[in-house]
């Protein structure tokens, strides 16, 4: 598990986030679950855009550049969406919806991704 925070505004967006580095694990992502858990969040790399396919629920989508920038911020993505992550979108990290505004997370923020040193799955 990773923690993943706002260094900008000094918030953390997501206290437990996995990390979908691998094709499969980006495509199914978080389709098939009846939700997340306040603090969950799911950090696809790489990653320009998403797909809400299957999904019951909606998320905060929070694109980020290669230096770790956000680009873009797709609020309440519902089911069957597209969120498009734009130029530069590097990787995006699912949240529960609501998440970007409560973290106070903006374009042109910075996130920093804390490893787990406990030995959590990746």
């Amino acid at each position: 598990m990773t923690r993943i925070v706002n260094i900008s505004k000094g918030t953390t967006v997501a206290g437990q986030a996995r990390k979908a580095e691998s094709f499969w694990a980006r495509l199914v992502g978080l389709m098939g679950r009846s939700g997340m858990e306040e603090g969950e969040g799911l950090l696809l790399a790489p990653c320009a855009s998403v797909q809400t396919l299957f999904m019951r629920f909606p998320i905060d989508v929070i694109f980020v550049d290669r230096d770790a920038r956000v680009v873009k911020v797709a609020p309440a993505v519902r089911p069957f969406r597209l969120a498009l992550g734009g130029r530069g979108a590097w990787e995006a990290l699912e949240v529960t919806a609501g998440t970007a505004a409560r973290s106070e997370t903006a374009v042109g923020d910075r996130l920093a991704v804390e490893d787990d040193c406990e030995g959590g799955e990746e």
